[in-house]
């Protein structure tokens, strides 16, 4: 893969000086300013091509004046030959036993993809009536007024590109800005993910292919802190800390950079919002959580859908209980409301003596709601209290009592989620292969790439707070008692897993007893 900037630095030929042979020798100085001239000239070429109509006279002009100043000075011939020959071995130079090659500049296809995508970009960048007398963008232009740096991909497809547009263009409108990004992605090859950014200050556009993340992370104990939990992994350099992991079909352990989400006491954002599409793996996200939650703290689960995704949890250490009925989620919220008024008082009354604030007050306390829409929908059909009106102390007063919220939800849903959800999750994740808009009405910032067509279960974007919008894939966290799933991922799971108290956790291979 090859990166040209204008005029042209990289790859093409190769040349391999092999050694001793003493003809080669003799013919090396030869070789190194015949190679030199060769790349002098192609550059010049390349230059040539690269500027526009309008400043190909006087920058010719220019070039004959220099020569006839030259040939005019004292010995001006003479310093032009030694000049030409110390350039020739400056670029003919290669190191014993190394790889130079040589650039000649992106070949006929690649050029015709270019003037083809520049002229798909004229209706969206032209001016009518433009006054300049060879705008930057017209159906009669050439691509090399407008493109400054591009990358081809071995398969010949566009893989970078960074381009210049006028400033009339409207580029603080999100509208406009998608239109132009679907069709870059569009010209440049679907099925793989982009990075969009805008260089709104000197009106530059960079569109970057992006690497897959890693999909073969399943669940495991990540190196994290009290208070720290790791949503998923994202690309590297998008943030400055990583942690080993194990990957399948990887030798030792791998450092990845994670989306690492924070809460207690001086958290931003105590409370999560997931979203996304059936089978996106929101409840693979709630699943996650749990296990990590459990390490420190205690978790109580809701199951709004009642497929017993959550079925491996029930009965271990540290879970409070696992609820799929009405009934039974509005007892939940309910205890939940008074706990966390409880932990409110004991912390009040512990500082208002200058005491500690209890063990039991400040232990840190997960609920984790799956499709609480499906429960709210029940309520309205049996004239029962809707149980997100009881989320509202939780969400509310849960930073300061210790208690986090974590809400999972389809987009069809949506529409039934409550106030207090929606106001009080700071932290967002967004799932599955959906829409830019989709994605910005859930994390109030469309990111920067777009979902690819074909998204692994547990792909998306996250975004915590004010922060910028993450690519985001969730570890492998299936249900250990879904047959479908993989047994590796299946058995890293049942490893994290709590013991249950009293009770010895039966081996699934072992025979049912007999009578």
């Amino acid at each position: 893969m090859s990166r040209w900037a204008l005029p042209w630095r990289g790859g093409g030929r190769q040349f391999v000086r092999t050694g001793a042979d003493g003809m080669l020798d003799v013919l090396y100085p030869v070789l190194v300013l015949v190679r030199g001239a060769g790349r002098l000239a192609t550059l010049a070429k390349t230059r040539w091509k690269r500027t526009p109509k309008e400043r190909r006279g006087p920058a010719l002009f220019l070039v004959v004046a220099c020569g006839l100043v030259l040939w005019l000075m004292p010995y001006g011939p003479l310093i032009a030959v030694a000049s030409f020959v110390a350039a020739a071995a400056w670029y003919g130079r290669e190191r014993a036993g190394e790889i130079v090659e040589e650039d000649e500049g992106p070949g006929e296809d690649e050029l015709a993809r270019l003037q083809a995508l520049y002229e798909a970009l004229v209706p969206y960048f032209a001016m009518p009536d433009d006054p300049h007398a060879e705008p930057m963008y017209a159906h009669d232009g050439e691509w090399g007024r407008a493109f400054e740096e591009f990358e081809f991909s071995p398969e010949g497809r566009l893989s970078a590109l960074r381009l210049r547009y006028p400033a009339h263009f409207r580029d603080g409108e999100p509208e406009e800005r998608l239109r132009v990004e679907q069709l870059l992605a569009a010209k440049s090859g679907r099925g793989r993910e982009y990075r969009f950014a805008w260089d709104e200050e000197r009106n530059r556009l960079e569109m970057t292919v992006l690497a897959p993340l890693l999909t073969g992370i399943h669940a495991q104990r990540f190196v994290t802190a009290p208070g720290e939990t790791v949503l998923g992994f994202t690309d590297g350099g998008a943030v400055r800390r990583t942690v080993p992991v194990a990957v399948a079909g990887m030798d030792g352990a791998v450092d990845v950079p994670p989306v690492v989400w924070r809460t207690g006491a001086r958290s931003t954002e105590p409370h999560l919002l997931a979203m996304g599409v059936p089978g996106s793996g929101t409840s693979t996200l709630l699943r996650s959580v749990a296990l990590q939650a459990l390490r420190r703290g205690e978790v109580l689960v809701v199951d709004g859908d009642g497929g017993g995704e959550f079925a491996c949890l029930a009965a271990r250490r540290g879970v409070l209980g696992v609820e799929s009925s009405l009934a039974g989620a509005l007892a939940s919220f309910e205890w939940v409301v008074r706990e966390t008024e409880r932990r409110l008082l004991a912390a009040s009354r512990a500082r208002q003596v200058g005491e500690q604030v209890p063990e039991d007050a400040r232990s840190p306390l997960w609920v984790l709601v799956d499709r609480p829409a499906v429960l709210t929908h029940l309520a309205r059909a049996e004239g029962q209290r809707d149980p997100q009106e009881l989320l509202q102390v939780p969400l509310r007063h849960g930073r300061a009592a210790g208690v986090s919220v974590v809400v999972a939800e389809q987009f069809e849903g949506a529409e039934d989620l409550g106030q207090a959800v929606r106001a009080y999750t700071r932290a967002r994740v967004v799932l599955g292969p959906v829409t830019r808009d989709q994605a910005r009405a859930v994390l109030g910032e469309a990111p920067q790439s777009g979902p690819a067509a074909d998204t692994p279960p547990g792909r998306g974007f996250a975004r915590l707070g004010t922060g910028p919008v993450l690519r985001l894939q969730v570890p492998a966290t299936p249900d250990p008692y879904d047959e479908a799933a993989g047994e590796a991922e299946r058995e890293a799971v049942r490893a994290l897993l709590p013991d249950r108290p009293g009770l010895d956790d039966p081996d699934p291979e072992a025979p049912l007893p007999t009578a």
